[in-house]
């Protein structure tokens, strides 16, 4: 929880003081955005310690437009490392009928450059996978039909059960789920933004920022054939 004084308030974007918290992950500062601060320092400090294998950073938001609960990743250069951040999505899908895997789309616009799931994708090796989890404020649509479902507190706290799961049934954890092969979804190659971070550890090449893609936003509303 990123945002308690905005919260507090009533706001569900802004801080107390007006900013969006997810566009300042690249230089958080520790008086105007102290949660972000405090956790970007919290996460290098994971991510540098031979002891800990930092896996998954998903950042969860309400979406005021779109319906269902859906995802946001990353693109990158490496195609295997593109195809592996799909798994999880999918997985979801299977898991939650809530959860729209054909909204999931994976990208790299320009006026995303300061999300943490931007941020994190390109500081974090090929090990870890990092996404935005969206769900909508108002309602959802299950596969096969039209009418909206409200959300409700149950249906949150659901879907928040159903990561969980998901998470049983990517580490294979689950012995009621059958052990099946996940589809991998295509990419067409793309050049990184030419940004690095002072603070980059191994292989880890593709850091975003605002100046260098520019012209490389493309949004890629499915990899791969759904399910």
């Amino acid at each position: 929880m990123l945002n308690p004084d905005g919260v507090y308030l009533g706001n569900y974007r802004c801080s107390l003081m007006g900013f969006d918290l997810n566009r300042h992950w690249l230089d958080p500062s520790p008086w105007a955005h102290p949660t972000l601060h405090g956790v970007k320092q919290l996460i290098i400090q994971m991510y540098n310690d031979p002891k800990t294998s930092l896996e998954f950073y998903i950042d969860i938001h309400a979406h005021s437009t779109m319906m269902n609960g859906f995802m946001y990743g990353n693109i990158f250069e490496d195609e295997e490392r593109f195809q592996r951040q799909a798994v999880f999505p999918k997985l979801l899908c299977q898991n939650a009928e809530d959860f729209s895997y054909s909204s999931t789309s994976f990208n790299r616009d320009a006026v995303k450059a300061g999300t943490g799931r931007r941020f994190l994708g390109g500081l974090l090796d090929h090990t870890s996978y990092c996404y935005t989890l969206e769900v909508s404020f108002y309602s959802y649509v299950i596969g096969g039909t039209t009418a909206a479902v409200p959300y409700t507190e149950e249906a949150y706290m659901k879907l928040g059960r159903n990561v969980a799961r998901t998470f049983l049934d990517y580490y294979r954890l689950n012995p009621l789920v059958e052990k099946v092969a996940i589809p991998m979804p295509r990419l067409r190659k793309e050049k990184p933004p030419p940004y690095k971070h002072p603070l980059l550890r191994g292989p880890a090449r593709n850091h975003p920022n605002g100046k260098g893609d520019k012209k490389s936003s493309v949004n890629h509303k499915d990899p791969s054939n759904p399910f």
